[in-house]
């Protein structure tokens, strides 16, 4: 996974739905190949809802600002983390925030 994505699974779309909906949060690896994504796969009906990564004929060794690492962040007082994108500049390209889940 050469590249950042954000998948929301939701079992309303899947073709197996004894789940609860969950996110996967792709970043990197960091100073990695810039290639991808393959398709998704309709097991858990995954909604592609961010993505940066190259163009399908560009396949690159470092460079173009395809470089990316994740960053996670919890709040003490409310416990809402905070997930984000970001690039090898550190600039923010996407965040998601995720209240917690009682009981």
């Amino acid at each position: 996974m050469h590249y950042c994505a954000s998948h929301y699974y939701d079992p309303g779309k899947a073709q197996f739905q004894d789940f609860e909906p969950f996110w996967e949060f792709v970043s990197g690896p960091i100073h990695a190949g810039a290639f991808g994504p393959n398709t998704l796969d309709n097991t858990f009906g995954p909604q592609l809802v961010f993505q940066k990564a190259p163009a399908k004929e560009l396949v690159t060794s470092l460079g173009y600002d395809l470089q990316f690492f994740g960053h996670v962040a919890i709040d003490g007082a409310t416990g809402v983390m905070t997930v984000t994108h970001k690039d090898w500049n550190d600039k923010a390209l996407w965040s998601k925030q995720l209240e917690p889940k009682a009981g």
